[in-house]
Parts: structure tokens; sequence; C-alpha cells
């Protein structure tokens, strides 16, 4: 810890050093606001990675921090503090999650989760490699309707204690379903955090994401099936020793509550079809979350009390915290200052700039956590959209991919290191607590060439669509 301590402060220092001399050595004209700003966002960075800090201890600290910075140097009057932090959340995002995680939660009271993956495990018949295949197939679609936290949340239990009963390691199809979560995740708005930022920031609604996204991941999912079996190709060898005892197991056993189920699955669906047409039907996707919990909690009767240990609140918190330090920062300008030198380095064209945006959001979201990467990209994409030369290409298609670029970097570039999306957090944590070991190394050693397979077939397929205007 010390070490990590003493490595994250060398670096820290190294950033604050470079914010306050290179900007001038390059000709880019930071002021001090900037200059303030963009050190505590890159100080946050360097923290988050070496994780002495709790993140939501750190955004709220960091938002503090930027807001202070604000006042003293004019940006904001001091009485309009408030308006500021207000006007700095997105709403739509935390009441997206917050909705969705009562919902989920009470759902996964019932055990249906347990049911399914001791379902998969009969059908595999104690293949490791099926197992693998069917356990990672049920995580990825279900991260594109319940987002991919939750789904690692659920199935890394279940597959935990099917590993037992078979008596093998579980770690090797641990990671592939964290793989499948964080691929599986971009195919929605709902699907991974950095795509609600994005869709509430662009205005995209669930059918228009899905229809851009949903192809792009499917094919990049199935081919991965291939990087999946070379990168666990020792692990795989394992023979399940009790697969007899597994196979006695009676999976129906495991749904504790029928008429929960019944009445939570109804309440889903609902709530899913409400997302796909909720252009039409004019609501933000947050108000029919949290519409769909408040149902929910009426129907079944539950104390609200109870529902909300399921909300995951320092992560609500972390968020809300970002927003603050994200928006403190492009009111600097530092930001748009920032979107126009990655256009002057693409020298204005698209498809560059594009492919710029996805690699670069792919290793950056690796080595820092995709949400607060995403945060920060938001206004610049905002920014190069804006650019004369960007906005002429624009102009001639039926979207903007600049979007999906970041999207599609975001979300499977969060697969490059354990710090790279919370999805990847959450699992290992669950993992150490049954008593089992994976280090940053072990992660990067089979996440990052993952990554690297994936978002090359992600951005092969992006410049297809780009080139068809689809």
């Amino acid at each position: 810890m010390q070490r990590t301590m003493l490595l994250g402060g060398i670096v820290l220092i190294a950033i604050i050093v470079m914010l306050f001399t290179l900007p001038d050595m390059i000709g880019l004209e930071f002021t001090l606001a900037m200059t303030l700003t963009m050190s505590v966002l890159m100080g946050i960075y360097v923290i988050l990675v070496t994780e002495v800090i709790h993140r939501t201890s750190l955004a709220m600290m960091g938002a503090l921090i930027i807001i202070i910075i604000l006042i003293y140097t004019g940006l904001i009057p001091a009485h309009d503090t408030v308006d500021f932090v207000i006007g700095s959340i997105d709403f739509n995002t935390i009441g997206l999650l917050l909705g969705m995680m009562i919902v989920v939660g009470i759902l996964g009271e019932t055990g249906i989760f347990q049911y399914i993956g001791i379902k998969a495990a009969k059908i595999a018949k104690g293949n490791v490699w099926k197992l693998m295949i069917l356990l990672s197939i049920i995580t990825a679609a279900g991260s594109a309707f319940l987002d991919n936290v939750t789904m690692v949340l659920l199935m890394v239990p279940v597959t935990i204690s099917i590993a037992r009963v078979l008596n093998i390691n579980p770690l090797s199809i641990i990671l592939a379903e964290i793989f499948a979560s964080n691929v599986g995740g971009a195919s929605t708005l709902i699907g991974d955090p950095p795509n609600i930022m994005i869709a509430s920031a662009a205005n995209i609604d669930f059918l228009s994401f899905a229809y851009h996204m949903v192809p792009e991941v499917v094919v990049t999912f199935g081919a991965s099936f291939l990087l999946l079996k070379i990168l666990f190709r020792k692990d795989l060898k394992q023979k399940p020793e009790n697969l007899k005892d597994l196979m006695e197991i009676d999976e129906k056993k495991e749904i504790k509550d029928w008429p929960l189920l019944k009445k939570s699955m109804i309440i889903l669906l609902a709530v899913v079809i409400a997302f796909m047409f909720h252009g039409v039907l004019d609501l933000e996707v947050s108000i029919i979350a949290l519409a769909g919990a408040a149902i929910l909690l009426v129907v079944t009767k539950i104390h609200p009390a109870k529902s909300f240990t399921h909300v995951e609140w320092p992560t609500l918190i972390f968020f809300a915290g970002l927003f603050i330090i994200v928006s403190g920062v492009e009111l600097t300008g530092a930001l748009e200052l920032f979107a126009h030198e990655i256009v002057n380095v693409t020298g204005g064209n698209f498809e560059g700039t594009a492919v710029m945006i996805i690699w670069s959001s792919a290793f950056a979201s690796a080595f820092v956590d995709n949400i607060p990467y995403t945060a920060t990209m938001i206004p610049i994409i905002e920014n190069i959209s804006e650019n004369p030369a960007i906005a002429s290409t624009l102009e001639g298609l039926s979207y903007n991919p600049l979007w999906y670029a970041l999207a599609i970097g975001a979300d499977f570039g969060g697969n490059g290191t354990l710090i790279g999306a919370s999805a990847n957090l959450v699992a290992i944590s669950i993992v150490e607590r049954h008593g089992y070991r994976m280090v940053f190394r072990d992660f990067l050693i089979k996440g990052l060439p993952y990554m690297v397979g994936t978002v090359a077939i992600g951005t092969a397929l992006f410049l297809v669509r780009l080139m068809l205007n689809v």
C-alpha cells in the first residue's frame, strides 16, 4: 500500500508539473482556472488507479475543491453555487440507475438467477468450455437490459457455487463473464453507465442506440469466442469431479417466491418495453425506471427500507460528484481546447477522428474507470462535433457516429484491466470474499488481449457502417 501511495504521489506531482508547463511549450493558452481544475481531474484519475481513497469519498472531495476553485477564480459567484451543482448533475442518469437497482434487486430475491445458472450448468453437462459460453451469453444478454454491474453481482456468486459443486477453478469462467458483461452492456443505453451518460447528453433514444450498437455487439461478441478459446485454452482442460452432484440439484427449488417472481418479471418487461418506446411516449428513461420501481413496491408491498438496501448509494453519490467535477472543468474552457487539438491532430479527417476516439477511449478506459472518462469526453465530443470540418461531414450523415465511437471505446476498453469498469471491481470483490484471489497482473494478461481484439473487430464494423451510412 505504501509503495502504491508513493508511486501515485510521484505520478500526481508529475502530472501537475506537466499541466503548469506543457501547455505553454506546445502553444496552448491555459488559464489558471484551466490548470487548477485539470490538475484536480487528473489527480482524481491517479488516485482512482491507486485505490488509496474510496472513489465516492474522492468524488465528493474533488467536487468541493472544484467549486472552491471556480468561486475564487471568478467563474461562478458564491451565491450561485447551489444552481451550479444542481445544473451539473445529470439526474436522468442517477434516476435510471436508482430505479433499476430497486427493480433488479427485488427480482434477485426470487432466486431466478440461481435457477438460470444451475440450468446452464446442467445443459453444459460439466464441460468447462460449454459452461463458459453459456454463462457468458446469459451475462451478455442480461447486461443489455439490467446493466453490467447488476449482472456480475447476480452471476458471479452463482458461478462460484456451481464451480464448487464440480470442484473446478471458477476464475476463468468469471473472467469470461466480466468480459461478456462489458461487451453485452454496450448494446443498449441502460447496459453500461457510460451509455446512459452518452444517450442523455446526445438525446439518443433507446431504439436508436440499440439500432447502431446491437449489430456491432452481436458480431464482436460472437467473434470473441475465438479469443476466449485461445486465452483460456489451459483452463478449459479442467475435469469436473462431481458432475453427478450437479445433475441431482433441483434448480426449481432455487425459486424462493413464485408470486414475487411473476410480479417482478411482468413489471420488468413493461419497463423494458417502455424504454424502447420512450421517445414516442415522450418520457425520460429515468422516469420509466423510477415508475417501475414505485409500482413494483406497491404491488409487492415490500417495505421501501428493505428495497433500498439493493441500491448502491455510494455509486450514485460518486456519479453526482463526478458530474460536478467535469462540469467545472468544462466551464473553464479546457475541454473545448482539447477538442480542437484532437481535430488538429487528425487534420479534420472524420474517419481518422472517429478511429482516434475509439482507440484513445479504449486504452484510457482500460486504465481509468470508464465512468469518469466518459464524463470527461462527453463535452469534448460536443465540441468536436461543432468544429467546421467535422460539422460539414455530419451534415451528410443520418446520425452522429462520434457518440457511438465513444461508446465502443469506453465499453469495450473497460475489459483491459482490473480497474477499467465498475463491473470488474464488483466481480473481483465478490471473488475475494469467497476465498479466491485475482491481482491486477492476472486480469491484465487475459483482459488486455481480449480488449484489443474486440476493439479491433468493433472498429472494423464501425467503419463499414460509417461507409454505408447506416
